[in-house]
């Protein structure tokens, strides 16, 4: 990624845009912070946020007129939040002085015509960046005006605090004084004739005759500047405000117009969506003369939405959990991608997606995080940055699903052409290897033509591992073993394996086995009541696939299952916490992804993939897979409550599905690797289920005691009895703490080490 699309994906999100009362004011006051404030009871802040970008807020707070609360999203959906009264509540609450904070002193003097609105805030944003400032009231008293103006708003001594806020800018007053015109250009740089207190004609400006103006405060004469004639006192201070910034560019002879594109009032890009925000009246004040009281002020202050967008960071546990949005994520990628030596801290933001797109679905700009995190893998991958243990565990387990043990591609027996292929995928054949059988003979039962099989793994995490070469080795064995079988239309089990096939290999034509169902049948069975509706869990790589998910609707009505929506489902669907390998690189983002997933309903839930299934499973929710309603198993009293298999019962369970179909199928020997003798080994619970959390194998440990004890390369410990011996293998280092039975072992604790380890 280089900077021009690092802006273009930061472009792309809302976040930052400023609320709709923000861009509706003015002179941009950060209302939203403000009310935010005034919410938590902190008056001290929120008059400063006010004094951030409001000129005088003393005075202009008081009489504001808020034209930002015409744009209030609140307004959509009860009363507009009254920010004008937010406002002058925050002048009067707040009780330490604000302090003032001017540039150093310019040795340029300039002459500021009355003493209204425009006037002052031209002094005070002239003042505050250091020019000496003078300003030139006819009238004896400053802002005397503004008092007769505003009785009941403003007093002279309001007047007079912020006179005084002034003088410490070193901003000068005369009073009582008309100057000459001409006098001033001689003895000023620049002069500024607020038009709001002095009259236009009498400095003969000619502003009435100009039709369009060159800049703010534009009078058609070098060094004179005027501008303040508006009704409302917030356009009066913007535009003392916008001459001002003309008065500084022209003084430090610069662009009059560069970067002023969204100076005054425009259209934000923020959206916030208002489902399900309840309607609320304005709070009503005990005495309107006097404003919101403290309580009455908090009150009014938390019916705020506080405008945000956040759509992708409300539906996603990932994006919430880093504590960011994806402006800032995308940031942060392009740094961590940028760094030639240290620690790239990350590493564990890029490998957590899931992948899964919803951000993208819910971003009212498309904004893909699964796009950025999978381009970063596949850059760190190319350029040999990825950490070996991120994806380790995965890409040995796709390994072993591509190995002897457990691929296959056979036609049906007896045959040797087929018009189509299962390929129930590799985690089905984990989770339930029985249904796999079973689906198989279904579909040979009712499917003219021949239905071959294929086991193995379509190459989905060498894909989410960024490893392109790896994924694309992977899918050239798959479609190269289809050719062989004669390009028969592949019935895919597997939504990940349905949505590889559809992006990477469109030409095989696959097709969902649920959608196949549809047509071709299910058996007439006796299955199990189903009284109370069920949720349904439709997994996130059906989320671009309306046809999968229909299907799967129609087969429960069949079989007169009632269903419940979900709040998030179809195309709004949420990840279980299995795609992109997030189990792999941060397994207990993965279960809480799972658990808020579970937490959506308090239903029994549905899924159609074996991961989806599981992993909602082992986080105590009770899930039926599709299969265990239209294939029942007779021996399951509660199907619901399965567990999730463990990561070793897994590849048993395929190596195992593997023996069985070429035996009872085919009536032959599998052509499996060679397998050592295996070593009679005793895991307790507590230790099998910490072995299944660090994903380490009964096979890895058999493999580590083997060594051990053949080579002699172990330790002992005299006062336990205890031995621990270590394997390398490839980037994984086994280390196994065991003890020697009268027919094994027994295993006390393991743990490894994925990492490479380099250097001289």
């Amino acid at each position: 990624m280089d900077q021009s699309e690092l802006r273009q994906w930061e472009n792309r999100c809302i976040q930052d845009e400023p609320a709709p009362c923000v861009a509706a004011c003015p002179l941009h006051v950060d209302a939203r912070t403000l009310i935010g404030h005034v919410a938590d009871g902190n008056w001290t802040k929120a008059l400063t946020v006010l004094n951030k970008t409001m000129p005088l807020a003393g005075i202009l707070g008081r009489i504001c007129d808020a034209p930002c609360q015409a744009m209030c999203n609140r307004s959509k959906v009860g009363d507009a939040i009254r920010i004008a009264d937010l406002e002058r509540a925050c002048v009067a609450h707040a009780d330490r002085p604000q302090r003032v904070m001017p540039l150093p002193q310019k040795p340029i003097r300039v002459a500021v015509v009355g003493s209204g609105l425009s006037s002052l805030t031209v002094a005070w944003d002239l003042g505050r960046k250091g020019y000496a400032v003078t300003v030139f009231e006819a009238d004896e008293t400053v802002g005397a005006d503004l008092v007769r103006e505003y009785p009941r708003r403003l007093s002279e001594e309001v007047v007079e605090a912020e006179k005084e806020r002034l003088s410490r800018l070193g901003v000068g007053f005369e009073t009582g004084v008309k100057p000459d015109p001409e006098a001033l250009m001689q003895s000023h740089a620049a002069v500024y004739v607020g038009v709001d207190t002095a009259s236009a004609d009498a400095w003969n400006i000619g502003r009435e005759a100009s039709a369009s103006f060159r800049f703010a405060g534009d009078t058609g004469r070098d060094g004179w500047f005027a501008g303040g004639d508006h009704a409302s006192p917030v356009w009066r201070a913007a535009s003392g405000r916008w001459c001002a910034t003309s008065m500084d560019r022209w003084l430090q002879k610069v662009s009059m117009d560069a970067g002023r594109e969204k100076e005054g009032p425009f259209e934000t890009r923020l959206i916030t969506r208002l489902e399900g925000v309840a309607p609320l009246p304005a709070v009503a004040m005990t005495d309107p003369q006097r404003g919101f009281g403290d309580a009455e002020a908090r009150a009014e202050a938390e019916r705020c939405l506080q405008c945000e967008c956040l759509e992708c960071v409300k539906v996603c546990t990932y994006l919430e959990k880093f504590g960011g949005y994806p402006r800032t994520y995308v940031r942060e990628i392009y740094n961590n991608e940028s760094i030639v030596m240290g620690e790239r801290k990350s590493n564990r933001l890029v490998n957590s997606c899931s992948l899964c797109g919803l951000c993208e679905t819910v971003c009212p700009n498309d904004f893909a995080m699964q796009d950025i995190c999978l381009a970063a893998r596949q850059s760190m991958v190319e350029r040999e940055k990825m950490p070996p243990s991120a994806h380790d565990f995965a890409l040995r387990d796709m390994a072993f699903s591509q190995s002897p043990d457990f691929a296959m591609a056979r036609h049906a027996p007896g045959t040797d052409n087929s018009c189509y292929l299962f390929f129930p995928g590799c985690q089905l054949c984990a989770s339930a290897p029985g249904q796999v059988r079973q689906v198989y003979d279904h579909l040979r039962s009712e499917l003219s033509g021949g239905v071959a099989l294929m086991l193995g793994c379509c190459g989905a995490p060498a894909h989410w591992a960024g490893q392109q070469a790896l994924f694309k080795e992977a899918l050239e064995q798959w479609q190269t073993t289809w050719v062989s079988l004669g390009r028969p239309q592949p019935i895919v089990a597997c939504s990940s394996c349905l949505q590889m096939f559809a992006r990477h290999l469109p030409e095989v034509d696959a097709i969902s086995l649920w959608e196949v169902f549809e047509t071709a049948g299910i058996p007439g069975v006796m299955r199990p009541r189903i009284d109370a509706p069920l949720a349904i869990q439709d997994p996130c790589t059906t989320r671009d696939d309306p046809g999968v998910q229909d299907a799967v609707r129609q087969l429960l009505s069949w079989i007169n299952v009632p269903i419940e929506p979900l709040d998030l489902e179809r195309e709004r669907t949420e990840c279980c916490g299995f795609g992109g390998l997030m189990q792999n690189a941060n397994p207990e983002l993965a279960r809480e992804v799972a658990e808020q997933r579970g937490r959506r309903s308090s239903r029994d839930y549905l899924a159609y993939c074996a991961m989806c299934r599981d992993n909602l499973a082992a986080t105590g929710k009770r899930t039926w897979h599709l299969l265990d309603l239209i294939f029942p198993d007779p021996d399951l009293s509660d199907p619901a409550a399965r567990p999730r298999p463990g990561w070793s019962r897994r590849r048993e369970n395929r190596q195992r599905l593997k023996e069985e179909l070429c035996r009872q199928v085919w009536g032959d020997a599998p052509n499996g690797s060679q397998a050592e003798p295996s070593l009679h080994i005793h895991l307790e619970p507590s230790v099998e289920a910490l072995l299944d959390s660090r994903r380490i194998l009964e096979s890895d440990v058999q493999r580590v005691i083997r060594h051990a004890e053949n080579d002699g390369e172990r330790f002992f410990n005299p006062e336990t009895g205890h031995r621990l011996g270590m394997l390398r293998t490839g980037h994984a280092t086994f280390w196994v703490i065991y003890s020697v039975t009268a027919d094994g072992f027994a295993v006390h604790n393991a743990y490894a080490h994925r990492m490479e380890v380099v250097g001289p």
